[in-house]
């Protein structure tokens, strides 16, 4: 399997070939605001800080939502940030990543939120492996707007929908955190994180608009420029994740990424590689894709998921 991949790959905030369907980086043309982690001040909340000496995180803020209120830690709120931007995040990568590898304090905290009727937890099983996974509610989604807790362009999911998608939906989250380290340490920071159904929506919406007594052909390539996609062999293809981010520069830029399986057909696998998307996959899964794309002749590369 081609080797997984470090921050050389990427050439964060350096270059950027001009004219290529490989580029590394896509300069975003749209100004982004803060990242949607970051809260704002909210007049529907208050601090509650009982107990001295009890350390940040052991506080609760107290979140007024539509006719209840919610006592809150950060780390609650932090998850129910990560579960709205995701829709679908696995359990086991929820404490890897966002509670430093503590099962028993992100276990804590999903029995509150459960509890309080603003996350849901389910399992996924297949033939070979049994996975918990983790979404917001309508309620968790409604107070995260009524609270203001991410920037108005970040998009926020709740539920659970395509039961035979939460798998692959369920790779995003590990998928960007690896990808936002490097980001990070390269002196960048992520702004947006965007999933293929937003993109799909405003892009289907765009196309449905293209007037008829313009070349069809030409409006296609101009809605695809509009949002730094590529039409290829007619279609536009869309990418699993992008993610907007700043450079150390204060570039704003873009990265558009793709989570390859066995199950993609071969010419939609090649679409997705034409159009400049970094392809991952499962070890697994690496030895056909790669066989699929070499058929074609199609030299991009498979990142290790």
């Amino acid at each position: 399997m081609d080797h997984p991949y470090g921050i050389s790959d990427f050439a964060f905030a350096f270059r950027r070939n001009e004219g290529t369907t490989r580029d590394l980086i896509e300069r975003s043309t749209e100004p982004s605001p803060g990242n949607g982690s970051q809260s704002r001040p909210d007049p529907d909340k208050t601090s509650n800080s009982s107990g001295p000496g009890r350390g940040p995180d052991r506080e609760r803020t107290i979140y007024r939502g539509r006719n209840r209120e919610y006592a809150l830690r950060a780390s609650e709120v932090r998850t129910l940030i990560e579960l709205g931007k995701f829709r679908v995040v696995p359990a086991d990568d929820l404490a890897r990543f966002s509670y430093n590898g503590e099962h028993s304090r992100m276990e804590h905290d999903i029995k509150n939120l459960t509890r309080h009727g603003l996350a849901e937890q389910k399992t996924i099983e297949g033939r070979s492996y049994s996975r918990k996974v983790l979404t917001l509610t309508k309620d968790g989604h409604r107070l995260l707007e009524r609270a203001q807790l991410v920037s108005d362009r970040q998009a926020i999911y709740h539920g659970f929908v395509k039961p035979k998608e939460v798998r692959h939906d369920a790779d995003l989250y590990r998928l960007y955190q690896q990808v936002a380290k490097e980001v990070e340490a390269s002196g960048g920071k992520v702004r947006r994180v965007v999933l293929d159904y937003e993109l799909k929506k405003d892009l289907y919406q765009a196309l449905s608009r293209m007037r008829p007594d313009k070349d069809s052909k030409y409006e296609r390539i101009s809605i695809a420029n509009r949002f730094d996609l590529k039409v290829v062999d007619g279609k536009i293809p869309i990418p699993d994740l992008r993610i907007e981010y700043e450079d150390d520069c204060r570039e704003l830029r873009r990265l558009d990424l793709e989570i390859a399986t066995r199950d993609y057909r071969p010419q939609g696998l090649g679409e997705k590689a034409k159009a400049g998307f970094h392809m991952f996959a499962h070890q697994q899964d690496h030895a056909k894709l790669r066989r699929v794309l070499d058929t074609q002749e199609i030299s991009a590369r498979i990142f290790a998921l």
